[in-house]
């Protein structure tokens, strides 16, 4: 957000005691806004007619507000508090009238949509509009600043886990109110907020230091975020609506993470990969005890039946992996594909007219039965704590127990010899096999192992959707798949991750924009790969090959062994 340079950078020193007066008035009426009305009607985004009381979109606003004067005050106090000259407070204040800018630009349009005009507008939307471009123009007329260090900064164990613990809780809040928005314009203000979060700490400087916690007490980190994930429908109360589309999103993760083997660790581009996750659910279909599932007598405990899902998938990976993966480039993305569209038309064909009755073509398998894992039925609602579970938590914590299985196998691979023989061959083939690298062998290993892991989860989905049929495993749904992997970065569990949440998430929560969901998906694709190519959170290793021949940024070209700077102690 810092690039929206407006002042040239001699400009800037000469305006910088103006331009923090503008931004400092800009920030009081940001503050000052939310308490005023900024609606005519009740119907607009969560009822902002209101005098002296904000709403919980207005709080978040508000919040942003809040950060763009502490940043001021930050660095009006630098000279007197030693400290405080660790913190990029210029760089966060930009940030933080950007993105209040954005807010309160979105939140205006969606009232005049949703109300239909800008004359259902109350005062208080004009000030907050007022003071966001006040504060925008002025802090352009601030100098950048020095970059953070407070990554240097040595901190006890105890507040490193204290920051991850009390961080991944307000994570846990945030993720329970985003979820709880089910208008598209106030879904939209509670993305622009977290994003205005993530990058007020990341120019601050507090992201660096967290980062450095983070890696320090990893194993913390990992437990913590698995408590917090399964915490999550604890503060649903009961609905099923927004627990349905958390476990439909782990399961979208689950997939994704299996790709990133293929096409983030192994450098295979494949555009069949949704057959995998199909192949699984039709196993476990078939499997099932469903009353149209009568192909096979035997219906097998359900972790046998998730074992045979897997393996089903990865013998179809074996077999569409044989003969082609001694191609390469746009001749396996082509084979792939291809391979995706057979497996659909397969599935649509064993109708009992062109082949034998398993699928019932079109008509898919219905009325598949919850599962039953000993005396635990998922279709039945518990009550726990006094919180009430239903049927769609249920399928979410199983899927939570998958995941974290998944991503246990990916890093484990990813820290092999097997994951290393990988990434030599996604680097340069050629000279991986001159080393002695078994690249044919590694390639067919991705290829099963990431179908295997797309199986399991299949066979999840297929109890969680109570129904398969072949047109849930179109084209469409692996492209989804590969720009999840390459959006939230190839060759990373953290970025798949986020990728896979953000794509699965946007289509549930923006309904209203459906009919441009492509649109949109393009036009997302073309702005990442023009300005963060690597993804959302990249691998470090992926990131030094995407920018390798750019010039450093100051800060490190400067973090030479003479001139780096010291370490120190909180």
């Amino acid at each position: 957000m810092s690039s929206l340079q407006i002042f040239k950078p001699e400009q800037q020193e000469r305006l910088q005691g103006p331009g923090r007066i503008l931004a400092l008035v800009g920030a009081v009426l940001m503050i000052v806004s939310p308490y005023l009305a900024w609606s005519y009607g009740a119907d607009a985004l969560d009822d902002m007619t209101y005098w002296g009381g904000p709403s919980p979109l207005q709080m978040l606003f508000l919040i942003i507000s809040v950060l763009l004067l502490v940043a001021l005050v930050g660095h009006f106090l630098v000279g007197r508090v030693r400290p405080l000259r660790r913190f990029a407070w210029n760089r966060a204040a930009k940030v933080a009238a950007t993105l209040g800018l954005i807010w309160v630009v979105v939140a205006i349009v969606a009232i005049a949509l949703e109300l239909g005009g800008l004359v259902n507008l109350e005062p208080g939307a004009w000030v907050a509009l007022a003071g966001a471009l006040i504060a925008f123009v002025g802090t352009r007329m601030l100098p950048l600043g020095e970059v953070s260090t407070l990554k240097s900064v040595r901190s006890p164990s105890w507040l490193q886990i204290l920051a991850i613990v009390v961080l991944l809780g307000v994570g846990l809040v945030g993720v329970a109110f985003g979820l709880n928005q089910d208008d598209g314009g106030s879904f939209i203000l509670f993305i622009v907020f977290v994003f205005a979060i993530v990058l007020w700490m990341l120019r601050l400087g507090v992201s660096g230091w967290l980062g450095r916690a983070a890696r320090e007490n990893r194993k913390v980190l990992v437990l913590a975020a698995f408590v917090v994930a399964f915490a999550l429908p604890f503060t649903q109360d009961g609905s099923d609506a927004n627990m349905s589309i958390a476990s439909q999103v782990l399961i979208f993760a689950a997939t994704a993470l299996g790709l990133n083997i293929v096409v983030g660790l192994a450098g295979l581009l494949d555009l069949g990969y949704i057959a995998f996750l199909g192949a699984g659910a039709f196993t476990a279909a078939v499997l099932s005890k469903s009353m149209f599932a009568t192909f096979f007598a035997w219906k097998p405990p359900f972790i046998v039946v998730v074992l045979i899902a897997g393996c089903v998938s990865a013998i179809l990976g074996l077999i569409i992996g044989s003969p082609t993966l001694r191609v390469s480039g746009d001749y396996l993305a082509i084979v792939t594909l291809a391979f995706g569209e057979i497996f659909r038309l397969g599935m649509l064909n064993l109708d009992g007219s062109d082949g034998p009755d398993i699928t019932h073509g079109s008509n898919g398998i219905p009325n598949i039965p919850d599962l039953e894992v000993g005396a635990f039925n998922f279709k039945e609602s518990h009550e726990i704590l006094g919180v009430e579970i239903g049927r769609f938590a249920n399928y979410y914590w199983l899927m939570l127990l998958v995941l974290a299985l998944i991503i246990l196998v990916f890093a484990n691979l990813n820290r092999s010899r097997i994951g290393r023989g990988w990434v030599a061959i996604r680097e340069d083939e050629k000279a991986a096999e001159a080393m002695g690298v078994n690249v044919f062998g590694l390639k067919l290993l991705a290829f099963a192992g990431g179908a295997f892991l797309a199986g399991v989860a299949g066979s999840v989905k297929a109890h969680a959707d109570v129904s398969v049929t072949p047109d849930q495993y179109m084209f469409l749904e692996s492209a989804f798949l590969l720009a999840a992997v390459v959006l939230g970065g190839m060759g990373t569990i953290v970025g798949v991750l986020a990728g896979a949440t953000m794509l699965k998430l946007l289509p549930e929560k923006l309904r209203a924009v459906s009919d441009y969901r492509l649109l949109i998906f393009g036009l997302l694709l073309v702005v990442m790969m023009r300005f963060r190519p690597e993804g959302l959170i990249p691998d470090k290793r992926h990131q030094l090959e995407l920018h390798d021949d750019e010039e450093l940024p100051p800060a490190a070209e400067s973090a030479t062994p003479a001139s780096a700077p010291k370490e120190t102690t909180a």
